[in-house]
């Protein structure tokens, strides 16, 4: 693999797209950045001399295929991916080439398994959805606590951010979802998705320390519900989110995240912790970071290399813990991530 293998960014003006071109760029790829508004890539590219520049809005295949002409990968960072996400890997199979996104709205996730398995299988082409915080890292954990196994009684996945200031994109997302759920909410029990409309429930978790017991939504339901059962055999994935990251997210008047250091990050921090039950003992896994949306980028980025490079397990549509090798794929993510995983 070339030092200067070229990956599209699309979507690469959001805030998640900018931490992906910039960790692509500090890892050597050559970058072509690409999305709807040609005038808003230019002053991006402004910024980085050695970035390329191709527009194309999602509704216009041949522009689509001109801005992934000759790329290695595509990288989709443009939500709602429910919109993006179809069109985006369709060219991504025409041009032969590896598709990842950093989709956290669930039934985009499931309809990338859904909808384009078949011909990602048939191209022999790897696509990996939800590569990123959501999604991702909860399905790499499960992968590395399972420690080989491929069945699980139970999965429970505990989030518990210092605070949870949304993105434009995550507000944008999240109103789509509400309105194809008709604002239900959805859970993973019994081996399917369930819409339903129970009451939200808290209850308290206990987090390893220093964090200890604190209170989180019970049944807070992520991207990991997706991406878990699409290759382990478990009847309930459950996810949780602590109580202030959840009021924040929610609320209306909740400000976007602000930079305190010079790589962009917000203060925010995160702990996720991984329970899964088999034939009655539980393993456990662990991670914790800075920023969600900044640790998104050396995730896909990671899974870029590693798939540019052959060191995958698959091809088609595959989730992160079934492409990669959880437990090497983690600690690669230091510093970035701190991860502790079952001896």
């Amino acid at each position: 693999m070339s030092e200067r293998t070229a990956v599209v960014v699309y979507g690469a003006t959001g805030h998640t797209g900018r931490f992906v071109v910039a960790e692509l760029r500090r890892r050597g790829f050559a970058v072509v950045v690409s999305g709807r508004d040609g005038g808003r890539l230019e002053t991006l590219a402004a910024q980085w001399p050695d970035v390329s520049v191709r527009p194309a809005a999602v509704d216009d295949p041949e522009a689509l295929d001109r801005a992934l002409a000759g790329a290695e990968a595509v990288v989709n960072c443009a939500g709602p991916f429910a919109v993006t996400g179809g069109p985006v890997v369709e060219a991504a199979l025409r041009a032969g080439i590896p598709y990842l996104d950093v989709a956290a709205e669930i039934e985009a996730n499931a309809a990338m398994f859904a909808d384009h398995a078949e011909a990602a299988r048939t191209a022999d082409v790897p696509v990996v959805p939800a590569m990123a915080f959501y999604g991702g890292l909860g399905d790499l954990l499960v992968t590395a606590a399972l420690g080989g196994a491929v069945a699980a009684d139970s999965v429970d996945v505990a989030y518990a951010l210092s605070s949870w200031r949304p993105t434009e994109g995550s507000r944008k997302a999240g109103e789509v979802s509400r309105e194809r759920r008709a604002g239900r909410r959805v859970r993973y029990a019994d081996g399917a998705l369930q819409y339903h409309d129970d009451a939200v429930r808290e209850t308290d978790w206990l987090f390893p320390e220093p964090l200890g017991r604190r209170a989180v939504v019970s049944e807070f339901t992520m991207a990991d519900v997706v991406t878990v059962p699409s290759h382990l055999a478990v009847r309930d994935v459950r996810t949780h989110m602590s109580v202030e990251a959840a009021r924040e997210v929610a609320g209306a008047d909740t400000p976007a995240p602000e930079a305190v250091d010079d790589q962009g990050r917000s203060d925010q921090t995160f702990f996720v912790d991984v329970r899964v039950r088999v034939d009655g003992v539980e393993r456990r896994a662990t991670a914790r970071g800075q920023d969600i949306y900044a640790v998104t980028a050396p995730l896909v980025v990671e899974a870029v290399h590693r798939v540019l490079s052959g060191r995958t397990r698959t091809t088609g549509v595959a989730s992160a813990g079934a492409m990669f090798d959880a437990a090497s794929f983690l600690r690669a993510l230091a510093p970035h991530v701190t991860v502790e995983l079952p001896h």
